[in-house]
């Protein structure tokens, strides 16, 4: 079978997470072959790949968000919208229930690719008028103007985008990917699966209440447009796939029928864990590790702010930060800034390594993400007999702390953003080498036993044949 995966801002482009799932996904998998539907941010990074791509990979495909900045229109262009398409388009704006069908029908039947041209035209002007007039007239027009611009021609583009024609439709997220697989649905009848790592919608939502860059007014017209857009994977997806229970209960909050999840947890092939370097016996210091992008949304300042708690009690330890640095380069200058400022001593940042090299060597491994869904490093430590220090994010309890089985603790979780606490933890372990080695041992057994590639594999496979004809 011919099977396009459908990915926004993860692979090809960026290591670690959801893009190594889908690398380890496309080459277990050689019976079938595979079409790449990536979504990028910027176009500057067309091309820039940073995985070798398998044999079975036919095709990547490339559309980014920021492509409908060099359409241009001089003028505004009349098109025949149905009443009917005018109501969904302007429930875009004003946060209302959409009928997708129609949108998607509108969209591909336009006769204009320039979605500057379609955004740009009387009749959605009018649109976009009368959804000021009815929700927004406190604001100045101008800057509701900007800002309805900057949410929608992004998903004009993605819908006008062609996408390639395959036997099965597999998005690893909601969104724009969500948005892409349920209008390939729509084109080509066959079925559309949609596999949610973490919770697209509440993510976008921490982003937006956080955010500088969108006034307080315009919070809620973005967050309740990510909320549409995830309504429409979850309404037009055939199977929905997430990775633990928690995420499955959330779903269905948001609005996805139960009846359509399955969960199949992320895998590990144990093998690629064996004969890796080990901790010199004469080595006396506490090396405390960290597999991990240097991204806001991993809170590498937590980890820093913690750990240089932990030096001051235990004098030997030192702290590696194992990923690569230039995926937010102002960030990781950030938090360079930050070991300077506070005078934090034995922080090493490795950028990208191979980690087999690297966390053999720890005696502490450490998650500081404000947001994860169930994380590889963690369970890639796991099989390096590490105990972790994590926060209460995602899967993460699940894994250390077990879901009804007898494996034992793992390690220990911590509020978000709390470095005191993740310091004293931290301190625990330091100072419990027999801690340390029994948590190691019973992640080791957790993680062989119960997240193991074989059993990741085998569930796509048998969703995937399940539609084969």
């Amino acid at each position: 079978m011919k099977i396009c995966i459908i990915a926004e801002g993860s692979y090809p482009y960026v290591t670690g997470g959801v893009s190594s799932w889908i690398q380890m996904l496309i080459k277990n998998m050689n019976e079938h072959e595979f079409v790449i539907y990536a979504i990028g941010a910027e176009e500057k990074n067309k091309g820039n790949f940073k995985y070798e791509i398998p044999d079975n990979v036919i095709k990547v495909e490339e559309i980014f968000l920021d492509s409908f900045l060099k359409y241009k229109t001089r003028y505004k262009k009349k098109y025949k919208i149905k009443e009917e398409v005018k109501k969904d388009l302007k429930a875009f704006v004003t946060g209302d229930e959409i009928c997708w069908d129609n949108i998607f029908s509108f969209m591909r039947e336009a006769k204009t690719n320039n979605v500057m041209e379609l955004f740009m035209s009387w009749d959605f002007f009018d649109i976009i008028e009368e959804a000021y007039i009815e929700k927004y007239d406190l604001i100045p027009f101008t800057e509701y103007f900007w800002m309805v611009r900057s949410m929608l021609l992004p998903i004009f583009l993605v819908l006008k985008s062609p996408i390639p024609e395959a036997d099965i439709y597999h998005s690893v997220s909601t969104g724009y990917a969500g948005i892409a697989g349920s209008l390939a649905k729509h084109i080509y009848n066959k079925p559309f699966i949609l596999t949610e790592h973490g919770i697209y919608t509440r993510e976008r939502e921490e982003e937006i209440i956080k955010s500088q860059w969108v006034k307080g007014y315009f919070k809620n017209m973005w967050i309740d447009f990510f909320y549409n857009m995830s309504k429409c994977a979850y309404d037009n997806s055939d199977k929905v796939i997430t990775l633990f229970n928690k995420n499955k209960e959330m779903e269905i909050e948001l609005g996805c029928s139960k009846d359509k999840i399955d969960i199949i947890p992320n895998g590990v092939d144990m093998n690629n864990f064996k004969d890796v370097p080990c901790k010199d016996e004469n080595d006396n210091n506490i090396n405390i590790g960290a597999v991990i992008r240097v991204v806001p949304i991993k809170d590498i300042k937590t980890m820093i702010y913690s750990f240089n708690l932990v030096k001051q009690e235990m004098k030997n330890a030192k702290f590696y930060i194992m990923g690569p640095t230039d995926e937010n380069e102002e960030y990781y200058e950030e938090c360079k800034s930050i070991v300077k400022e506070i005078g934090a001593e034995d922080i090493i940042f490795t950028g990208k390594v191979n980690i087999k090299e690297y966390v053999g060597k720890m005696d502490i491994l450490v998650l500081s993400s404000i947001s994860e869904g169930q994380p590889l490093a963690i369970l890639e430590g796991m099989c390096f007999k590490k105990p972790f220090v994590a926060t209460d994010v995602g899967s993460c309890k699940e894994l250390l702390y077990g879901l009804n089985d007898n494996y034992g603790q793992a390690g220990f979780i911590v509020p978000v953003m709390n470095y005191e606490k993740m310091a004293k933890e931290i301190i625990r372990l330091c100072r419990d080498e027999k801690l340390r080695k029994e948590m190691g041992k019973n992640a080791f057994n957790r993680v062989s036993n119960l997240y193991t590639i074989e059993n990741f594999i085998n569930g796509y496979k048998e969703i995937y044949n399940g539609y084969r004809k």
